[in-house]
Parts: structure tokens; sequence; C-alpha cells
């Protein structure tokens, strides 16, 4: 078996002490260990696919957030596309896909069906239960549709345009009417934005006229402004909300690797007064906590728009398990193009 997965042992990749700023390789250690057997009641998995997400840094630190820290010496988090090896569990056999939140970044693991879904026996993309069919997907939709709720002839903004959350954000937006303007790191991401995924406009947040290149791209204001970023997009927006508009905040990955808060002026009065003054919804949500009972509505209607090409999709793929920490501190600097995956093991 190529990738370096063996039949022998499992690889894993622990947490081995959590980072100050920006990850790097020390903060992980590759193990070996034996392969677990599965008891009664129990699967034993085999990873394929391993989910980068920027969420997985906030595991990293023990600061007070809405999960558990992952433990030092434990194996890292993340969502996982598996193989079952051997199943001693019903509803699950040999050979099935499945799509697993407990597993993390390892080679095998044993599962008991918690935050484990079967994916059957032949699916014609499995990844794509970790992208656009999955969380990614999920989180776009809910934020913008429950939170954001676009009306016709509005206009929707979303940084990270052309990662797995905010290319699906842009998208739906123009499935809704509205007009669609994304913000990407390089002419590259903008153009892709525009050309491939069909948004009206791209602002690349380099320029060093952002904020006017921003404001000429939304002549009528913004009115959804969905929040992947913060930082420097968040004040070339705020002053481009329209009353009433909705701010629904999905993640700030340019603060994920601070150590300090932004220098410069304190911006809290002025964020403040504009949400009284301009009666903005801001409101930030937690995917699986939030919505996990509607996630049957939105596989139906994604896999609708997808299967008619309405809805289109960008994987970066990376092999091998080895490659996951340089892959997963490239992310935070926005280096990836697309749903950041990788592949740990082969697919037959």
């Amino acid at each position: 078996m190529s990738l370096n997965q063996s039949n022998d042992h499992n690889r894993r990749l622990v947490l081995a002490s959590r980072p100050k700023g920006a990850p790097g390789a020390d903060n992980f250690r590759l193990e070996q260990t034996d392969i677990p057997e599965p008891a009664e009641g129990q699967v034993l998995l085999r990873t394929v696919f391993l989910s980068l997400d920027p969420y997985m840094r906030g595991r990293m630190s023990d600061a007070p957030s809405y999960a558990e820290p992952v433990a030092i010496d434990d194996v890292m988090v993340g969502g996982t596309i598996n193989r079952v090896v051997e199943s001693r569990l019903d509803g699950f056999a040999e050979g099935d896909w499945v799509l697993s939140y407990a597993c993390g970044w390892q080679d095998y693991a044993l599962s008991d069906g918690t935050m484990l879904i079967n994916l059957g026996k032949n699916p014609e993309h499995p990844s794509l239960a970790l992208g656009v069919l999955g969380m990614p997907g999920f989180t776009a939709y809910m934020g913008l549709l429950d939170i954001g709720a676009p009306k016709e002839g509005e206009t929707v903004a979303v940084a990270a345009a052309t990662g797995p959350v905010g290319a699906t954000v842009g998208q739906i937006g123009k499935l809704k009417g509205c007009r669609a303007v994304g913000v990407a790191g390089g002419a590259e991401k903008c153009r892709f934005a525009v050309e491939e995924l069909g948004f009206d406009a791209c602002i690349d947040h380099h320029a060093s006229d952002f904020d006017q290149q921003l404001a000429a791209a939304c002549p009528d204001g913004i009115d959804v402004y969905y929040e992947n970023v913060g930082g420097k997009v968040l004040d070339g927006v705020l002053p481009l909300l329209n009353t009433n508009a909705r701010v629904p905040v999905c993640g700030l990955v340019s603060q994920y690797n601070a150590t300090n808060l932004p220098e410069g002026p304190d911006r809290l009065g002025l964020l403040m007064g504009t949400i009284l003054t301009k009666r903005l919804k801001v409101q930030g949500f937690i995917i699986f906590d939030d919505y996990g009972h509607r996630y049957d509505e939105f596989y139906q209607q994604m896999s609708k728009w997808y299967g008619e090409g309405k809805i289109k999709y960008r994987e970066q793929i990376v092999d091998g398990l080895e490659q996951a920490p340089e892959a997963f501190a490239g992310m935070l600097e926005g280096k990836n193009f697309g749903k950041l995956v990788v592949r740990v093991g082969e697919d037959e």
C-alpha cells in the first residue's frame, strides 16, 4: 500500500505542544502504534481522506472556547473519510465508506458509531462529504440562508471567497438573485471567483487600495456580510453595511495565530456604534451544535444543486499523512486554493 499507510501498524499525528502564534512542525509528533482490534459494538476504520479546516487551530489552544481543546499527546481532531476494515457493529460492513468526526489525524481508529455516517459501498466522489456536501457546505448554507436571509436584489459579500465555505456562500447568493462580491488573496483566486464561480466581483485583499475597490464593487452597499476572516477585510466592509444588514459570523481566520490584540486604534466603539445606528444583526454560530437537526435538509438541496451544476467546487489534495502539519499551517496563511484535503491512504 502506498502513501506510507501500512496493514501492520498505525501512524498517528498527536499534539506535542500548544503553538504560540502560527503552528509549526514541532507542535506535532508522528507516532507508530499497533492497529487496534474492534470489540463487540465497534468498527475498525482505515482513513482515506483527512479534512484540514481552520477551526482546528482553536482546538490546539487551551483558551476557553465552544469545544474542549485537544489534550497534549492526543491525536489531532478532524473529519475523515474512511473504509470499514472490520465490523462488529450493526449497520456497517467491511468495505463501507464512512464519514467520521471522531478518528482524526491517523491511519486507523475504532468507532462505536458515534459521529459516524455510512456513505455506502460506492460513493461517486467520497471526499465531497468533507467539502461541499459536508461541514463546509453545511456551514455556508445555514449561515447564509438562516442568519443572512438574503433577498433578491441585495448584495452579499464574503471573504475567503474561493475557500470551501466562501465559494459556496457566493454561489448560493447568486442562486437567490443577489449580487455576490468576494474577497480573496491574489489575482488568480479573484479571477476564479468571477470566471468559474460566477461572482459579480472579487477584490484582492492585498491591493493597496482595497477599501476603494471594495466600495466600487458594492455601489448599493452590503446587505449580508458573511464573516470568515475579520481584520482589515472587516474594516473595509464596516462602512459599507446598509441599515438592517445581517452578519453571520463563521470564523476569524486572520486572528487565529495572533498572540496579542491587533495594533492600532481601538475599533470596538466604532463596531458597536455601527451595530446600533444601522441596526445590524451580528450572529455567531457553531454549525452542528446549532443546526445539526437540519443536515438532511441541507444535504438534499445541496446534492441537487451540485448534481445540476449550479454549485461548483474546487478541491486541493495533498498526499501523505506526514504532510498534514505543513499543509495545515499553509492553509492558515491562505496558501490553499479550494477545499484542502489530505489523502492518507489508498481508496481501494
